[in-house]
């Protein structure tokens, strides 16, 4: 009917009474407007000039029922009409989508009419647009090709007028009824559908708005200025119109203040910043030496600031001031740092200085994309007249709150002075600051004219001055920061007083200097200050003089890969680069042309060794690329045939097994490959832990770049970037490199199980023969053999002594057999200890490489637990007696200064000194090496071995291990320990709660005090991690959060950290809970003081909470917290002491589960969606986040049965759907559709009808219908 009347309506019978009839049809509900106005939008608006009345009966009748959305009549019914609509407007085709409901039709219809009258209006105003033309052809359908309008000119000139007038006043009533349709709460309601669900079709609407504000000013449009503005309005108001708590409830109120009071953490001064604590402890924990990180520090610092600037709600300068703050802290904190092998300063400097500024320009970077498909400045200006740039809208108040964030800076003074080590850069910046301004009042331009000046100057600088250089080098700011009030302060003296300034030593060498000592020397003492330093070095390495090419290695390995901090990007792609140096071009074989490279190769893998550079190279996520170079190295090398054989570790001319030895031990230092393999993934839980390292998984990761980089083209926006290494540009797979993958599949066999016998004759029990030949004439200095300890082996006291010569990964096969003879023979007193350990530290002196073997072999025999202690006498094994009382002493105080009380965690007392036989000969093993830097990279993979060996044993052995290195290194003292401290948390589970227990009072305080925790002084960040790692010597008390982040990852099985942290939570919760109680809503006004407190003070517990669950496990823990711990949290019954919890107390606990999840998963896995990459762990993400949603959906039909009060759960859902809209709406689309609308359902049934419309608008398309129900 409604397309019959419609069809003789715009045809022959275009009569006031049809109109009439047509409005009462609609009026009685005879009709659906729905139906009608769609069928009658494609057939008036492209006619209205021809049929001016029709266009004003058309506008009449929207103004009427365009609103009138509630369906009628039965379902299928709405069926046919909804593809009526779809038809009529060309719905499905215009906007990409599936009209699958009537919903779909609703919201599509209002949106489609009032771009329609937008495009009318400006063509109808003479506005030139791309728009009008566009969507008129949408209109001409099959029914409006039809129509044949006969239109008959009447010369009646007062008609014509009266039409004319009609064309003109049609053209405001249409932009009229725009306002009126978006006045509307529910047509706003529905427009945010397509805002949140099509932004890009959204746009389009912005587009034409932004084209109407430019022509506002004009004459024709000064009448319509009101109707404008009101409709700049609405749309605003779509735009705003984020979820908003209902604040009549008490969980609205908390939600609400939980997103307003975060300010009340951004007064640094005060020591209030407890919100951004989680950029503190990721710092501090990423200074672990023993963690290789395989994600870029830089891209986890990026995203962790945007998660943090939108959950803290914060402004870019508050966002980028806490950044910043925590960097220093980072630095202050290592500012007399220990001695040992970790990281140390360096490191520290390179997160302050390279990585925070590059993590800022990713922000900024990712927010001018975003600005260039936005295209579209603030409505709020719009009709003012005011002309305001659309850049300042959107990019440029990230770089004007880092601006101001760095002008700020300086009022933190207690953290800007320089440590001793980088004093000189900061005065160094200073002066380059005062001369800049000299100049600049002088009228002559640059730095460089300082040379030339008749004065020079005595700056003394700070941290501040190298932050800000290392903004401007990145081009994050210009340099008018020198022109900063109290930026520069100089005194200006004569040049008589002053040193004469000498020219660098890089510029002498960009002169074309011949690389000598000294000038070798100095560059290797000072970084590189530009690009085209850096390539000229490269180019020497790769065709210079052998002599040459090795020191363009030692210099690139140098200050500038440590603290070149401007630049220091560049120089890890070039190190790694020349790590897989390209073939020559006439290179035919045989062998391998890396042989040629030697001299680089070795220079470059010796700079590399040492633990501060591994570590800075593990924080440019560059683990798997090094691993990648490493494998061809090692499979090559260790199939040479050393051409002598009386190469020794302490020799500094390369040769293959040196070579070989320093890759392979670098490659095996980036994962743990003395462990099982089920180590990696299992725990004892038989479920997963944390992702440890392995060869395979490193190869994977590098792969998986690769094909990235192959498939996404160079970014323009990054073309300061080096390019990647392309002599790596193919994936690499281990079955690539039989050796390499014969020694690793062997090598986890060996550490699985006990060895199989191996026949008499076998190649490789002939070589395993001569390696005992070597050894045992090395153990008797020659004297006669008399028994063989293989069984097998005759003697051989009458053959020259020589070592063979064999291939590297020949000597490595037939290690297993070599090691378990002699510990046989030392078990049985066939082999004096003393021997052992000399004919032990003689296999490594020949080849270093071998040292993998005795770890391996060592780990798994301690593992077994099948040899009998030793006794550590001084006689037979060294004794640990005089410095183990000591030991152990220093180890309780350090234990009791973190609040752990762990009876017998150590040995003691007056039993015998003692160690598993593997585990004497380990550590007996270790103390003979030198403490030479060039044998660094021997250290660094005996020391963490042997600690996790210790840890392995059936009882404590830390504390003797200790006490042996104590006396070989006595400067290494403090260090040694504190890492004997950690021994016991790998085995009790009550002593990680207790430290986590002295983490949550010193970061808030006593759960149960009067007094607010954010007042309570040395709590907060200071508390937590401390302000110094040493001072003076002085190591207690120990930072109960630093004590933990060197701990956490030690923990076998994680999986109970979860439990601790929810405990915690709800104990300080509930102490925060129990000092407020509530009543009526006059009381809640009354009150809304404290609870604001109280709800800040529950935000801040979970932040913690969430910062240490993620420090410990990362994203495997955070999928067992959603997936496993608060699931049984929630359905668990809780017995409490009389009186118990008070109801606020209650509601809190749930308020501050929600907050957990939300900010665990944020931490873990940003703000965005988890399928974006499509790649398995994403996938797993996904997973674990819409479990959590089934389980809370399925507790909310009453499929499972839940334990916790009812209030308590009632909050948690409330809060983790109203956090889940405010923070994290990308997430909402990642559910499945129908789970999502039960959801929506649990929620009406509390109530909750905002909140459920809020959770269905960010459901995507599939859902857009059940919001629209929702809405009518």
């Amino acid at each position: 009917m409604g397309r019959a009347l419609v069809a003789g309506l715009c045809f022959s019978n275009n009569t006031p009474s049809f109109w009439k009839y047509l409005e009462q049809a609609l009026s009685s509900r005879l009709l659906c407007p729905l139906h009608v106005l769609s069928l009658l939008t494609p057939r008036i608006i492209p006619h209205r000039q021809t049929q001016p009345e029709a266009y004003r009966l058309y506008l009449e009748l929207l103004s009427r029922y365009a609103l009138s959305f509630s369906p009628t009549g039965t379902h299928s019914c709405r069926e046919k009409i909804k593809d009526s609509v779809d038809e009529a407007l060309q719905l499905s085709s215009t906007y990409g989508v599936n009209i699958a409901e009537y919903g779909h039709a609703v919201v599509f219809f209002l949106f489609s009419v009032v771009i329609s009258l937008i495009d009318s209006t400006l063509e109808d105003w003479g506005i030139q647009s791309a728009f009008s033309e566009k969507y008129d052809s949408l209109y001409v359908s099959a029914w409006s090709q039809e129509m044949d309008i006969d239109v008959k000119m009447d010369s009646n000139d007062k008609r014509n007028e009266h039409r004319e007038h009609l064309r003109r006043t049609n053209a405001l009533m249409a932009i009229e009824m725009v306002g009126i349709l978006t006045a509307n709460k529910k047509s706003q309601a529905m427009l945010r559908l397509v805002h949140l669900n099509l932004p890009e079709k959204f746009d389009s609407l912005l587009q034409r708005l932004q084209l109407l504000r430019t022509h506002i000013s004009s004459k024709n449009l000064i009448s319509s200025n009101n109707i404008l503005v009101k409709l700049f309005g609405n749309i605003e108001k779509v735009l705003d119109g984020d979820y908003r708590p209902n604040k009549r409830k008490l969980v609205g109120v908390m939600i609400d203040i939980g997103s307003r009071e975060s300010v009340s953490c951004l007064n640094f001064q005060a020591g209030r910043d407890t919100c951004w604590v989680p950029l503190d402890i990721y710092m501090e924990s990423a200074m672990d030496g023993k963690q290789f990180p395989v994600t870029s520090a830089i891209d986890v610092l990026s995203e962790l600031t945007k998660t943090l600037q939108v959950i803290n709600q914060a402004s870019w300068q508050e966002t980028f001031q806490a950044l910043w703050v925590s960097g220093l802290r980072l630095v202050q904190r290592d500012h007399d740092p220990l001695e040992g092998p970790v990281p140390h300063l360096d490191a520290r400097l390179c997160v302050l200085l390279a990585f925070i500024p590059l993590a800022i320009a990713r922000v900024c970077q990712d927010d001018g994309e975003k600005m260039k498909l936005r295209g579209f400045s603030s409505l709020k200006s719009m009709g003012t007249g005011n002309e305001t740039s659309t850049e300042g809208d959107g990019y440029y108040p990230r770089r004007r709150g880092l601006m101001s964030s760095l002008q700020v800076l300086g009022q933190f003074s207690s953290l800007l002075s320089p440590p001793a080590s980088v004093a000189a850069a900061a005065n160094a910046a200073a002066v380059k600051a005062a001369a800049f301004v000299s100049n600049l009042k002088k009228g002559t331009d640059g730095y460089n004219n300082v040379l030339q000046n008749e004065v020079s100057f005595k700056a003394v600088g700070n941290m501040r001055h190298l932050v800000v250089e290392a903004c401007i080098a990145r081009k994050l700011i210009d340099t008018s920061a020198y022109l900063w009030p109290g930026y520069v302060s100089a005194s200006v003296v004569s040049v008589k007083d002053c040193v004469p300034l000498q020219e660098s030593s890089w510029s002498t060498f960009m002169k074309g200097a011949e690389l000598t000592g000294p000038l070798i020397n100095a560059l290797k003492a000072t970084p590189a200050s530009s690009l085209l330093e850096l390539e000229r070095l490269y180019h020497i390495a790769l065709s210079g003089s052998e002599e040459e090419k090795s020191a363009a290695g030692k210099i690139l390995c140098g200050a500038s890969l440590v603290r070149g901090w401007n630049i220091q990007e560049h120089v890890v792609h070039l190190v790694v680069k020349l790590l897989s140096p390209p073939a020559p071009p006439d290179f035919s074989g045989p062998g391998s042309y890396l042989v040629s490279h030697m001299s680089i190769l070795s220079a470059i893998l010796f700079g590399l060794s040492s633990v501060d550079t591994v570590h800075i190279l593990s924080l440019f996520g560059m683990v798997p690329e090094v691993a990648a170079a490493l494998v061809p190295l090692c499979e090559a090398f260790g199939s040479i045939l050393p051409t002598s054989h009386h190469q020794s570790t302490s020799d500094c001319e390369p040769s293959s097994y040196m070579i070989f030895s320093c890759a392979f031990l670098f490659l095996l230092r980036l994962w743990k490959f003395y462990r099982p393999p089920f180590e990696h993934c299992m725990s004892a839980r038989a479920g997963p832990t944390c992702i440890e390292l392995n060869l395979e998984y490193l190869l994977l990761l590098h792969n998986n770049r690769v094909a990235l980089h192959s498939a996404i083209a160079t970014d323009r926006n990054n073309k300061d970037m080096m390019p990647p290494n392309t002599s790596l540009a193919q994936p690499l797979y281990i079955e690539s490199f039989p050796k390499l993958r014969s020694w690793y599949s062997q090598n986890q066999a060996c550490i699985a199980s006990t060895l199989s016998g191996v026949c008499s004759g076998n190649p490789v029990h002939q070589v395993a023969n001569k390696i005992l030949n070597m050894i045992y004439w090395k153990m008797t200095k020659g004297d006669n053999v008399s028994s063989s300890m293989s069984g097998s082996m005759e003697s051989s006291c009458e053959e020259a002594y020589q070592r063979p010569v064999l291939p590297a990964w020949e000597v490595l096969e037939a290690l297993p057999l070599v090691l378990e003879a002699v510990l046989a023979a030392c078990a049985y007193g066939r082999l004096s200890s003393r021997d052992l350990i000399t004919g032990l530290r003689d296999l490594i002196d020949y080849l270093p490489a071998s040292l993998a073997n005795i770890i391996s072999y060592f780990s798994a025999e301690i593992t077994r637990g099948i040899w009998k202690p030793v006794l550590m006498n001084g006689t037979d094994w060294p004794s640990p007696a005089a410095y183990l009382p000591s030991i152990e002493s220093e180890i309780k105080e350090i234990l009791a200064s973190v609040g752990v009380d762990v009876p017998n965690c150590h040995a003691g007392g007056t039993a015998p000194v003692m160690l598993p036989l593997p585990m004497a000969v380990l550590v007996s093993l270790t103390i003979t090496f030198k403490l030479d830097k060039r044998l660094e990279y021997i250290h660094a993979v005996a020391g963490p071995a042997m600690e996790n060996c210790a840890m392995g044993c059936p009882w404590s052995s830390m504390p003797i291990i200790g006490a042996l290195w104590a006396q070989k290194v006595r400067r290494w003292h403090d260090f040694i320990v504190l890492s004997c401290s950690r021994s016991p948390f790998r085995r009790d589970p009550e002593a990680t709660s207790q430290l986590m227990r002295s983490c949550f009072t010193s970061f808030l305080g006593s759960p149960h005090a009067s007094t607010s925790m954010l007042e309570a002084s040395g709590r907060g960040v200071n508390g937590l991690l401390g302000r110094a790692i040493s001072s003076g010597g002085v190591r207690l008390p120990i930072a109960p959060g630093f004590f933990y982040l060197r701990t956490c990852r030690t923990i076998p099985d994680t999986h109970y950290i979860d439990s601790i942290v929810l405990r915690l939570v709800t104990e300080w919760t509930h102490g925060l809970g129990s000092g407020w109680a509530c009543g009526l809503s006059a009381r809640l006004m009354q009150g809304r003081t404290s609870l604001a407190s109280a709800a800040a003070g529950v935000k801040e517990t979970a932040t913690l909470g969430a910062s240490l669950i993620c420090v410990a496990g990362g994203i495997p823990l955070v999928q067992v917290l959603y997936e496993e711990t608060m699931p049984t949290w929630l359905m668990s019954r809780r017995v409490y002491t009389d009186p118990g919890p008070s109801p606020t107390a209650r509601i809190l606990e749930g308020y501050a589960m929600a907050y957990l999840m939300i900010l665990s998963g944020a931490f873990m896995w940003g703000l965005g969606g988890f399928t974006a990459m499509n790649l398995p762990v994403h996938l797993r993400q996904a997973r674990a986040f819409h479990g959590h949603v089934e389980f809370m959906v399925a507790a909310l039909e009453g499929s499972v049965s839940l334990g916790c009060d009812p209030a308590t759960w009632k909050a948690y859902v409330s809060c983790f759907v109203g956090l889940l809209v405010g923070f994290v709406p990308a997430w909402i689309v990642e559910v499945k559709p129908e789970m999502l609308k039960r959801l929506a359902a649990g929620l009406r049934g509390w109530h909750e009808c905002e909140l459920a419309l809020a959770l269905l608008e960010r459901g995507g398309q599939s859902v857009m219908a059940s919001a629209v129900e929702l809405i009518l």
